[in-house]
């Protein structure tokens, strides 16, 4: 009877959805589909949320990515004079690479850790109370930093890290999903890709404020780590203006007139207008209906759910797979072996950075306009021919000069392409695949791919360079490959279409293959 039980439990989401789908195709008629169009549109309100949510909680976490790099040699002194005076000990130098291990890491186990978290927070607080509480983890983190020289502790360092790290994870799972929700549907990609642009910005300007010129000195260091603090503190002001997700309040908290109030206030248009987006609302809390919680247990063994979350899982580790940030670690040393200098080659890598930013504005146009698929496959195989080049160039750097140059171009060309779509779309998709409950447990075990996968090749990159040398890049080239091999078979395109519509599509798991059908 268990047996029985657990799999009409498993299958009850296909079953409904086919229903709900079935009335919908019945009910929609012309005039609703002109009345979305209408609202589809930007405004004001709508504006300001994603401004406040780039701003205020993604650039934050992509400065704290961006900011470490360039003053390593800084902090490591300050750390190494900090336990002589107050335990009267000298680390060694082995000591002392193990201990900027830890700073540099903790951030990411604080991601991690915002990410697990961010599911049960995002269905408990709302998303603007969670967008809160990442603000304030942040503001919290920028505080230790400033403290940490004022109090001679590497303790509150790494503390700040870790609070910054928590911060950092908490935006990258509810963001994508929080805009996503407000969005209307033909504004939902441009929108998703908000949280890429904003780590992008923030990367850059952690480049930037870290340079020896600005802040990246041995009496401003600590404000350099706390630089970012301002956007928390005023996205902390503006959050209380911000709409809370209408999906939110209707399905899991079933308050539908405050719902369809905030899709009021959120659209700018009357009830009449908004019946096509009600409609939809409906169908998402009926199929929410008779389940009580979607915990992370029931999300990861429901096997209508197995696919559309291995697609998430598997899309935000190998973005990190993709070797995006050992591109960035090794172009510094690239520029500098190209003749520029060190101060030349810092400012170059800044360039890089500021063709990511680029890229990332590209991108949400494009998202409106192409589908997520061409977009994604293309900028994975774009990407792995670069790395290619780049592999190549460096081996015959020794042999033949102008290869130097054509290392430069590799590197500039992956990150526009990896901009393209390997940047931004893992980032969201998982708000387009799932519907509104199980989605903050697919957007957290997402989040929880990218960062351990961040962490993964941040650990292993400089071995393997020692080891491998440029070889490194093929094995960078192979994970984006058979990524992008999965992602061909079974990610359908989301473009202009509901959760409920994808999610209908996935229900057969493995037998789902794309390739085979002509969505």
């Amino acid at each position: 009877m268990e047996i029985k039980k657990k799999d009409t439990e498993g299958s009850s989401l296909f079953t409904e959805t086919s229903r709900i789908i079935g009335l919908t195709e019945l009910n929609v008629d012309r005039d609703v589909d002109e009345n979305r169009e209408k609202a589809d549109k930007w405004n004001l309100l709508l504006i300001l949320s994603g401004a406040v949510c780039c701003l205020g909680s993604a650039v934050p976490a992509g400065f704290n990515i961006g900011v470490i790099n360039t003053p390593e040699n800084i902090i490591k002194a300050y750390c190494n004079e900090s336990i002589r005076q107050r335990y009267g000990k000298e680390i060694s130098e082995d000591g002392l690479n193990i201990l900027w291990s830890a700073i540099v890491s903790i951030f990411l186990i604080g991601g991690v850790s915002g990410s697990l978290t961010s599911s049960m927070l995002s269905n408990k607080l709302g998303r603007k109370g969670t967008l809160v509480i990442g603000n304030i983890c942040g503001i919290l983190g920028a505080i230790v930093f400033l403290l940490a020289p004022m109090l001679n502790s590497v303790e509150l360092l790494l503390i700040g890290r870790l609070l910054v790290g928590l911060s950092g994870g908490l935006a990258t799972s509810l963001l994508p999903m929080y805009l996503s929700e407000l969005s209307p549907l033909k504004l939902r990609g441009t929108l998703g890709v908000v949280c890429q642009l904003g780590i992008t910005i923030g990367v850059l300007l952690g480049q930037i404020v870290s340079l020896d010129t600005v802040l990246g000195t041995e009496s401003l260091w600590s404000y350099m780590l706390a630089a970012f603090s301002p956007l928390c503190i005023l996205s902390l002001l503006l959050t209380p203006i911000l709409p809370e997700s209408p999906k939110y309040l209707y399905v899991i908290k079933e308050l539908h007139e405050k719902a369809i109030d905030e899709l009021k206030r959120l659209r700018n248009k009357d009830e009449n207008s908004l019946r096509h987006e009600i409609a939809t609302l409906e169908q998402e809390r009926a199929i929410r209906a008779g389940i009580n919680d979607w915990t992370m247990n029931r999300v990861v063994s429901d096997p209508c759910l197995r696919l559309p979350l291995l697609l998430v899982i598997f899309s935000q580790f190998g973005q990190q797979l993709s070797g995006i940030n050992a591109v960035f670690y090794y172009s510094n040393s690239i520029f500098t072996t190209a003749g520029l200098g060190k101060s030349v080659s810092q400012y170059a890598t800044i360039g890089t950075g500021l063709g990511n930013v680029f890229m990332a504005l590209i991108s949400a146009s494009l998202m409106s306009r192409i589908g997520r698929r061409p977009l994604f496959l293309n900028s994975c195989y774009l990407s792995a021919c670069c790395l290619l080049v780049l592999c190549l160039s460096i081996l015959f750097t020794n042999t033949v000069n102008s290869m130097v140059w054509l290392s430069v171009l590799a590197i500039q060309a992956y990150v526009i392409f990896y901009g393209l779509g390997l940047g931004p779309i893992p980032y969201f998709i998982g708000s387009e695949l799932f519907d509104v409950g199980p989605r903050p447990v697919a957007m957290a075990l997402g989040s929880v791919a990218n960062w351990g996968g961040n962490f993964i090749v941040g650990m292993t990159f400089p071995v393997l360079q020692r080891l491998i040398g440029p070889y490194t890049f093929l094995i960078f080239i192979a994970c984006i490959l058979t990524l992008s091999v999965f992602i061909r078979l079974y990610l359908p395109e989301t473009r202009g279409k509901s959760t409920v519509e994808i999610s209908s599509t996935m229900t057969l798991g493995f037998k789902s293959r794309v390739i085979n059908c002509n969505s």
